[in-house]
């Protein structure tokens, strides 16, 4: 018999049993130890943490409480923040996601409403000429506002470390989550 705890993680309440919280808890204590001096670490660490929710709730399935292996293969996939490699075992191996590229309006870059940047992120182009062929559809009939508008309307803004990162096509690891949570 485990002993199990319950813990909020990312706003998310979980039973993790005992190895497994003290685990994730090194985790977080060396992550947030290597973010020490920076002005933006609690928004990191809240990212993080909501990256680890999301993740572990992606793993539970049915079961209840999440164990040892579950919190490996999440901090494996997510990486160590001092770059360091994550210990491979078999699970986190199999279980590393491949990078999900979405269309967001990029906030980072935006002129009006971010549609351009956030389209040239998506297709792998330059953004100047994303821009160009708007203005060049504006000036013939309209159709680049109604498409800008339309496009403006459908994508949703890139907030999150984890929409930036799946914005640009990359996979929202630690690193990634800290570098994204920092630039803003």
């Amino acid at each position: 018999m485990k002993k199990t705890v319950n813990a909020a993680i990312g706003g998310c309440s979980f039973t993790i049993d005992d190895d497994a919280y003290n685990y994730l808890n090194d985790y977080l204590e060396r992550f947030r130890a290597s973010l020490e001096g920076t002005l933006s670490s609690k928004e990191v660490m809240d990212e993080l943490e909501a990256r680890i929710a999301d993740l572990l709730k992606g793993r539970l399935g049915g079961r209840e409480v999440v164990d040892i292996t579950m919190t490996e293969a999440v901090i494996g996939q997510l990486g160590y923040p001092d770059k360091a490699p994550a210990p491979q075992t078999e699970e986190n191996a199999e279980s590393a996601e491949e990078p999900v590229k979405k269309l967001f309006r990029n906030p980072d870059d935006k002129r009006i409403g971010g549609v351009c940047s956030g389209l040239a992120l998506f297709f792998d182009i330059d953004v100047v000429l994303i821009r160009v062929i708007f203005l060049i559809g504006l000036f013939f009939g309209s159709a680049g506002f109604w498409v800008y508008l339309a496009i403006w309307i459908a994508a949703p803004e890139a907030k999150t470390a984890t929409e930036k990162c799946q914005m640009r096509g990359v996979s929202p690891t630690a690193d990634n989550i800290r570098k994204f949570t920092e630039a803003q």
